[in-house]
């Protein structure tokens, strides 16, 4: 028996998304990446493996429903109340300004209004797949260019609801307005009927399969869960996306949502790779040679006035640094998945021809082919064109703002985040003077409003880093978040400043050297600290002393964490066990529960345990080296000369003599 022509193109289509992921993944770019590109060599323009691609579109557009389903399962309340600001301000101001900037360029070339808004709004979209995929691999997600991104990328996933129940409202256009107010109070109904199954009833269905605690069946309903909604959603005028959507919101206030989420995400990959695999089969080479000039200037006219308003956007409304906000405006100046969700759903209800809507797809695979590099060389570029822009940047509070201190050598805090905080306060409290800068104007102007010494700035720039006053510091902390921001820094107070002690920290691993290098003389990474407390905690639960346990993990640090990066298969060195074995004194605290009293002759501590008692102390008298005849009471703390294994047996001794 003949198999479809569906399941033919169904098993093209997963084998093409499988050769772009393994080309991807070897040329360390993001999945939608190799995806796009095998399916423009494999579409009608080149090979023609699937002369039709309209005839896998609906299949290919399950994995939008499934993307949309995610975010709106990945939108918990406590990121948007964290977000809500430079969201609103941030993503509204370049949502909006795209969409009008765009839409009034393309009527003054002769589109009709419906059509311009469309493409507008298929501009204004990044790509959240590829944009937070190259960040967290570059390390820059909870950087500010990071925070910047994603508050932006947050209101772009929500504006793209209100615009696809937008492009059906502009189809109806010609209408007569009875039947437009009719299209939209229709609309509006389906849209609260949708909401509210969703919101009352995916909870309790939820919750009631879960009591079945049966994992196959929780697998459908999460399958049944986003088609449903989906379907549901389209019945009633709506689409698919929207349905998905709101069903992913309501879910998420369930507390079986990350399980849901671990069930729905596998078929999201596949379902999002045969999306893209099939976009690029839209891309014509034909159609490009034929006009490359336009094809050129539609690129650049894209990737440029993204970058300007987003700049604007993070520069006036958010107040970022100028480098901070022109790496933001190079990471989201591609057009994303949800521009040719759009582009699709206009192209099918009639409001972009099918020339137009090739040219812009042929422009946003050109501007997602550029964003690994332009992602990946930001910071460089950033970095030159903020020097040459704004040479005389320099770091600013209220009013005059705060001044080093000169009366003896201080500290300078680079980042006022909790870690700069928490130092700030340790200095404070040792009564050395310091100086801090963060490029969050906020935190700046709070902490200057209540009298701290903190600037706002960009510790990148020399005149910033010369304000500062690193020449003269006894000590430069560096605690910011970017590792290329760090390393920048570090680099630069080293050549400002031969002789300045500079501490810095990192999040990642492969920092540790590349800071070193730079001319950190400390680095603090935080994934070996949180190895080194994994480590002390169970040796903790062994009851390894805590003297014994605070020389092990000073070696840890000594060494520059050499016994954590060693390769998972070697042993540690034998020489830092047995700093777990020597002999010390520590104190040991007799439990509540230790029953009368006992003479130290009863209990028999040294033959027992082979511990010695130096002291004894008791209600805040001491009682050095303590008769035999000296009876224990519960309560009072011994100090104790013994290895690791004596102490052990005295607290197993003492617990014992409590439970008899």
């Amino acid at each position: 028996m003949g198999a479809s022509h569906g399941l033919i193109e169904a098993v093209v289509l997963l084998g093409l998304a499988l050769l772009g992921l393994v080309g991807a993944e070897r040329l360390r770019l993001p999945s939608v990446v190799g995806f796009l590109v095998v399916g423009a060599i494999a579409g009608p323009g080149m090979l023609g493996l699937i002369g039709e691609p309209d005839r896998v579109r609906d299949l290919a557009e399950l994995g939008v429903v499934f993307l949309l389903f995610e975010i709106g399962l990945e939108l918990p309340l406590e990121r948007i109340r964290t977000l809500w600001r430079p969201a609103l301000w941030g993503g509204g101001f370049q949502v909006l300004a795209t969409l009008s900037v765009v839409a009034a360029g393309t009527a003054a070339l002769g589109l009709d209004g419906p059509t311009a808004l469309v493409v507008g709004a298929g501009v204004a979209m990044s790509s959240t797949a590829v944009v937070l995929r190259l960040l967290t691999d570059e390390g820059r997600i909870d950087a500010p260019v990071g925070q910047v991104a994603v508050s932006i990328l947050l209101m772009q996933d929500l504006a793209i609801v209100p615009l696809l129940l937008f492009v059906p409202l502009l189809a109806g256009e010609a209408m007569g307005l009875d039947a437009w107010l009719a299209s939209v109070a229709r609309m509006g109904l389906a849209l609260v009927f949708v909401g509210f199954s969703a919101w009352f009833l995916v909870p309790r269905i939820l919750d009631r399969v879960a009591q079945t605690r049966s994992g196959e069946l929780f697998s459908l309903l999460a399958l049944f869960i986003v088609l449903g909604s989906a379907l549901t959603a389209e019945s009633l005028g709506l689409t698919l996306a929207v349905g998905a959507f709101l069903a992913g919101v309501a879910a998420s206030a369930s507390p079986y949502a990350h399980q849901l989420f671990s069930e729905v995400i596998p078929l999201r990959v596949v379902l999002l790779g045969i999306f893209f695999t099939a976009v690029g089969m839209f891309f014509d080479p034909a159609a490009v040679l034929a006009a490359p000039g336009t094809f050129a200037l539609d690129v650049l006219a894209i990737t440029v006035g993204k970058i300007v308003i987003i700049l604007f956007a993070g520069r006036v409304l958010l107040r970022r640094p100028l480098r901070v906000s022109l790496e933001a405006g190079l990471a989201l100046c591609q057009m994303g998945e949800f521009s040719f969700v759009l582009l699709g759903v206009a192209g099918r209800s009639g409001l972009i021809d099918a020339a137009l809507q090739e040219r812009l797809i042929a422009a946003s695979i050109a501007t997602l082919l550029m964003s690994p590099f332009l992602i990946r060389f930001a910071p460089a570029i950033a970095d030159r064109i903020a020097s040459w822009l704004d040479p005389g940047d320099r770091p600013s509070g209220e009013t005059r703002g705060p001044t080093k201190p000169e009366t003896e050598r201080h500290v300078v805090v680079i980042g006022y985040g909790p870690a700069g905080q928490t130092l700030i306060r340790l200095l404070r409290s040792l009564d050395v003077p310091f100086i801090a800068v963060d490029t969050n104007p906020n935190a700046a102007r709070n902490a200057a409003g209540v009298g701290e010494p903190v600037l706002y700035g960009d510790a990148t720039r020399p005149h910033v880093l010369n304000h500062l006053g690193v020449e003269e510091a006894r000590l430069v902390a560096v605690a910011i978040s970017d590792p290329l921001a760090t390393r920048r820094i570090v680099s630069r107070i080293r050549t400002m400043a031969p002789d300045t002690p500079i501490l810095a920290r990192t999040r990642y691993i492969r920092e540790v050297d590349r800071l070193s290098a730079a001319g950190a003389a400390i680095v603090v990474a935080e994934e070996f600290e949180g190895s080194i407390a994994l480590a002390a905690r169970t040796l903790e639960h062994f009851e390894v002393p805590t003297g014994a346990i605070a020389r092990f993990t000073e070696a840890l640090r000594e060494e520059g964490y050499g016994a954590i990066r060693a390769p998972a298969a070697l042993p540690i060195d034998p020489w830092l066990i047995e700093l777990l074995e020597h002999t010390e004194t520590e104190w040991v605290e007799i439990p509540m529960s230790f029953r009368g009293e006992a003479t130290l002759g009863e209990l028999d501590i040294r033959a027992r345990t082979g511990a010695s008692i130096l002291a004894i102390e008791r209600s805040a008298n001491s009682h050095p080296n303590p008769a035999p005849d000296f009876a224990l009471r519960a309560g009072d703390r011994l100090l104790v000369l013994g290895g690791t294994e004596n102490l052990l047996r005295l607290r197993r001794l003492l617990d014992a003599f409590g439970t008899d």
